[in-house]
């Protein structure tokens, strides 16, 4: 009964009533499940699952372009983003404007593909690669590999050939492998420079490798791929047997962890396995078992956001299992939910604001002030920026179009006499000889800010170092 209260089953309790143990379906297993326990495993497999197929949904809306552009590309080939996000950007929840990405989607399922970068003179940058489980395998950037001019073979499951001399391997778990890359921009004025670094960056087939190569200018799209609807909106929509049988089919080239067996020994209980024809399997099950199930489902998708992601201090919620997770499937399903993508907590640090050290709502009737001691400000060796955004973790208009700031800002950040740092968080501008240290607040409202730290230093890794909180001037 302690996981039903804990997951919010409340179907269940009605199902408890005329609980009992059932056969499972044709096909399944010599043995009995009862409602209780398939509706539990039913919502652990969605909760195990989601990053799995909010990947493949997402991966099929960004391929769905015969070209590269802003918004997507074709498989094994870049898309960059020319510019910042601004408050008319509604696409993704806490977007940034620290860094221009360039994103990429590499198929290995038939040869490596590699990744060259140029020399980026010293400017910071990083070239996550997640594998289809979210995981973070690789990161080549300013903090793993420097910023001169590199390559790297991208590997798949099944390949154990011989790499030419000089390319590095990063061997992927899965056939799929999505590229977030970053590179550190100062603002408008900075854009030309990344976007020649961007101009730079290559993919290459292995077996072209060493020739004059250039990807195809137009590719055919998958008609089947609604790239009209966003991927989690397609997931949210599907019921448990079509995401269920989704699981089951990515499963196959995109294989579970060993550490995922017991797990998977409990999913393979209603039917939930790699290469299974799951909506055969649910349409055998009797009504009961049915219904548990979808419940179960329903359940997870209802409770995947609302995760603990950190722990909350001095009203900072700060995230340290990020990009490598494990078997926290709940942590790593509640970030692919909120921000898909998440960088090693090595190469950033997030931690969010909604309220002050004591507890109350940040809110644009008032005025707030962020402290900085000398000692207390953000320790990285890459560069450190704080976004607004509003409730609904968004970009908000402000009369100075700005959006964040930190050790990159533009003009640069006023420190105090003694070293220490204060940031002025209001709806009206402060004092003009502080304007440069001014992070506009929304209009009206509550909202919320996040503060990240890029290649963050061994204090924050080893959680000595916390931001101080928000303090309401008075």
């Amino acid at each position: 009964m302690k996981n039903i209260i804990r997951h919010g089953h409340l179907a269940l309790l009605v199902l408890l009533i005329l609980a009992c143990s059932i056969p499972a379906c044709a096909g399944a297993a010599p043995q009995t499940i009862s409602l209780q326990e398939a509706q539990q495993i039913a919502f652990d497999a969605a909760v195990y699952g989601f990053p799995l197929v909010v990947m493949d949904l997402t991966r099929q809306v960004m391929t769905a372009v015969p070209a590269p552009s802003q918004l997507g590309s074709p498989a094994n080939q870049f898309g960059n983003k020319r510019v910042f996000p601004d408050a008319t950007f509604t696409n993704v929840v806490n977007p940034n404007a620290d860094t221009l990405y360039s994103s990429a989607w590499i198929d290995t399922a038939k040869e490596p593909i590699i990744l060259s970068v140029p020399d980026t003179h010293g400017r910071y940058y990083l070239m996550p690669m997640f594998n289809c489980w979210t995981d973070c395998f690789a990161s080549p950037g300013s903090r793993t590999t420097g910023t001169g001019a590199g390559s790297f073979a991208i590997t798949g499951p099944g390949w154990s050939g011989k790499l030419p001399d000089g390319l590095a391997e990063m061997k992927s778990s899965t056939r799929w492998v999505w590229i977030v890359g970053r590179i550190a921009c100062t603002g408008q004025a900075d854009y030309d420079n990344v976007w020649k670094l961007q101009d730079q960056l290559k993919l290459t087939p292995l077996s072209a490798w060493g020739t004059s190569y250039v990807p195809p200018a137009s590719v055919p799209v998958d008609p089947n791929v609604n790239a009209k609807v966003a991927p989690l909106a397609q997931l949210l929509a599907m019921d448990a047997a079509g995401f269920f049988n989704n699981a089951c089919s990515l499963m196959v080239e995109n294989p579970p962890y060993a550490a995922d067996a017991p797990i998977l020994a409990l999913m393979a209980k209603i039917g939930i396995k790699p290469g299974a024809d799951y909506k055969s399997y649910f349409a055998g099950l009797d009504d009961g078992l049915k219904s548990a199930i979808q419940a179960g489902y329903q359940s997870a998708l209802a409770q995947i956001p609302a995760s603990d992601m950190g722990t909350p201090k001095n009203g900072w919620q700060l995230t340290y299992a990020t990009g490598n997770y494990g078997t926290n499937y709940a942590v790593r399903a509640a970030i692919a939910y909120r921000g898909l993508g998440a960088n090693l907590v090595d190469d950033a640090f997030y931690a969010s604001a909604l309220t002050t050290g004591d507890g109350a709502k940040l809110s644009s009737d008032n005025k707030y002030v962020l402290h900085f001691g000398k000692d207390e400000v953000p320790p990285v060796s890459g560069f450190w920026s704080l976004s607004m955004y509003n409730d609904k973790i968004m970009f908000v208009a402000n009369p100075i179009n700005r959006y964040s700031l930190g050790s990159l800002s533009d003009p640069p950040l006023v420190k105090n006499p003694d070293g220490s740092l204060d940031i002025y968080i209001q709806r009206d501008a402060p004092d003009s000889a502080v304007t440069p240290n001014w992070l506009p607040a929304p209009a009206s409202g509550n909202f919320q800010m996040t503060l990240r730290l890029y290649w963050p230093q061994q204090p924050v890794l080893d959680k000595k170092w916390i931001p101080p909180a928000v303090q309401l001037v008075k």
